[in-house]
């Protein structure tokens, strides 16, 4: 095969990509309303509850809201991510079928794979960004380094991969049958111990809780958010977030893509 041939090759496949990417992205548009109801409702009850109700009753500290904010941001990115990969990879394995049009597109079957991550990781970007106006008009005012800002993105880019990844592993690996109840099962506890209601850093006397939130993915982004926006409270290093979501973003995409490859061929 000739280099021409090779780069004429790779050219179709990008663009094919890109045509697939920017479906999902144009229906997305359309179906704006919805999504903007799936990725906010969680969050923000969770910001309004733990972050305004239970500190006008005096039940928190002052300035928790404040500390609660990043966690909700992170958990945001990582968990819309998460589903908006998992979910709709399962449609398309089972009801939909819709994955077969998307396996005969002229590109790389794990190519397909990574778009799925990547489109998932950009719905856990948005829903992300959007908590920042919403924590402003909810709480007032934020307190924030706002020097601290880039690596807050960083996170934010690193936890939509990282969810994403792990979507793409739940969603491939588990059967469409049982697709709720794993839900039902890892959803609480990746909520609950990712450390997004809390800093990780002051979890001393429950080692052992401490010890259990460090293997969620989801604690180095809250970590990460928070260390970067409030650098007075408590946090991980922030060398250690970057590394530890880098290698949750390569364990699970890795075996996301060996899931995915496996149904697609069988």
């Amino acid at each position: 095969m000739t280099e021409s041939s090779v780069n004429g090759t790779a050219g179709s496949s990008m663009r094919a990509f890109a045509a697939v990417l920017g479906r999902d992205v144009f229906v997305t548009g359309r179906e704006l309303p919805s999504f903007l109801a799936q990725v906010l409702v969680q969050p923000v009850a969770l910001l309004f509850i733990f972050g305004k109700v239970l500190g006008q009753l005096g039940y928190t500290q002052p300035g928790y809201a404040q500390i609660l904010l990043p966690g909700m941001i992170a958990l945001n990115a990582f968990l819309v991510a998460l589903q908006n990969t998992s979910f709709p990879l399962v449609l398309d394995f089972s009801y939909s079928r819709e994955i077969e049009d998307r396996l005969l597109a002229p590109l790389p079957i794990s190519w397909v794979a990574v778009e799925k991550m990547l489109f998932g990781a950009l719905r856990g970007l948005v829903a992300a960004m959007l908590m920042f106006p919403i924590g402003l008009v909810m709480l007032g005012e934020i307190h924030w380094n706002l020097s601290g800002l880039p690596f807050a993105a960083l996170c934010m880019v690193l936890g939509s991969f990282a969810g994403a990844t792990v979507g793409l592993t739940v969603g491939a690996a588990v059967p469409p049958r049982r697709i709720n109840i794993m839900f039902a099962v890892i959803l609480a506890p990746l909520i609950f111990t990712g450390a997004s209601q809390f800093p990780w850093a002051q979890l001393d006397q429950l080692r052992w809780f401490q010890v259990v939130c460090a293997f969620n993915p989801l604690t180095y982004v809250s970590e990460g958010m928070r260390g970067a926006l409030l650098p007075w409270v408590p946090h991980m290093a922030p060398w250690v977030c970057v590394l530890a979501l880098v290698t949750a973003c390569g364990i699970f995409g890795t075996l996301g893509i060996k899931f995915f490859l496996r149904r697609a061929l069988d």
